[in-house]
């Protein structure tokens, strides 16, 4: 499938249901077609004439079908006797309109399908802002994806981005709209309407293409948030200065919850809570309130980690946090409670 073909809506349309079949289908019915007037001028091939020897060959008739069918004929060929010309009124002329409606009909079809294709792409462009672009979906890209979904995100305000068609497919059955193509490629990105995006996560399988498309992504749109996720932690320099907002790396981050499991499984645990929303203990950011100014981070009522100061993380035991300030975020922990 070629990328300017890409766009798939939350439904992928059946492969039953694609131009292709389509076409083939009506060949089809046009062969049959041509197969039945065929067999009719076979029956009686005494009744006509060829202007050029006077006979008509099995081959003289194929010619004859073709031509009748496709255009209203060229006259050197024509019935004579009464049976062939009532064949003709009764049977060939009716086939002649079939064909050409089985013609017509599939470039109708193609076309209109196209134009309202993209149609419904140029709409869906025009709406989407502030929309989520995730590129890879992969397992870290459909974590990302469950975890802004249990953040009260909806599906329709994520983009999803994969060079693999069979990935695509799975998001587009999982209710997202998704985009075919190298996340590297500037045409694809916009094509997901990466400039109006809020945020962009990339998650791919390489650290260079991550790079890659974290550069893409910032030429695309200076003010949106990139989260990016490396392998290894010598690339962090390089994927933050491609133009990265955070970087997290994985395999460094996982080999930490191994060994802080063997060492303390209970901080183990902890950290994983925290990385499951919604469950026991959660990190939220907010804003802080106009009747907060002024006041300490304790005095929110809440347990404050770190104040987020013009992107400047300030931890609670840092001097410069002891006054909360219009235009901070605080981070607090909240106890989600199951319902009883």
């Amino acid at each position: 499938m070629q990328e300017d073909e890409t766009v798939f809506g939350v439904r992928l349309p059946s492969p039953a249901r694609s131009p292709l079949v389509a076409v083939l289908r009506r060949m089809a019915i046009a062969l049959l077609i041509l197969l039945a007037m065929y067999a009719l001028v076979l029956i009686d091939l005494e009744g006509y004439r060829d202007s050029a020897d006077g006979t008509v060959s099995p081959l003289d008739a194929l010619y004859y079908v073709t031509v009748s069918l496709s255009t209203t004929g060229y006259g050197d060929i024509t019935p004579v006797s009464a049976e062939a010309r009532i064949i003709n009124i009764v049977a060939v002329t009716p086939l002649r309109i079939a064909f050409l409606v089985v013609l017509v009909g599939t470039t109708l079809e193609v076309l209109t399908k196209r134009t309202r294709e993209a149609i419904r792409i140029g709409r869906w462009r025009d709406r989407l802002r502030d929309h989520t672009v995730v590129v890879g979906y992969g397992t870290k890209g459909r974590a990302a994806i469950r975890t802004l979904l249990e953040s009260e995100r909806s599906k329709d305000s994520i983009v999803v981005v994969d060079p693999s068609p069979a990935a695509i497919e799975e998001a587009a059955l999982d209710g997202f709209t998704g985009v075919v193509g190298d996340g590297t490629r500037a045409g694809v990105l916009r094509r997901a309407a990466l400039a109006a995006a809020r945020e962009v996560i990339i998650a791919t399988h390489r650290d260079d293409t991550t790079a890659l498309v974290t550069l893409t992504a910032r030429s695309l749109n200076a003010t949106a948030t990139i989260v990016a996720a490396v392998r290894e932690a010598e690339n962090d320099p390089l994927v933050r200065q491609s133009g990265a907002d955070v970087v997290i790396t994985s395999s460094d981050a996982a080999g930490r919850m191994l060994g802080v499991a063997t060492q303390s499984p209970a901080v183990s645990a902890l950290i994983e809570d925290f990385l499951v929303y919604g469950k026991g203990l959660d990190l939220y950011e907010r804003p802080v309130g106009a009747a907060e100014v002024g006041k300490t981070p304790q005095a929110s009522g809440e347990i404050v980690l770190a104040v987020v100061r013009d992107h400047e993380i300030l931890t609670f035991a840092d001097p410069r946090a002891a006054a909360l300030r219009a235009g901070d975020r605080i981070v607090v922990i909240r106890v989600q409670r199951p319902p009883e």
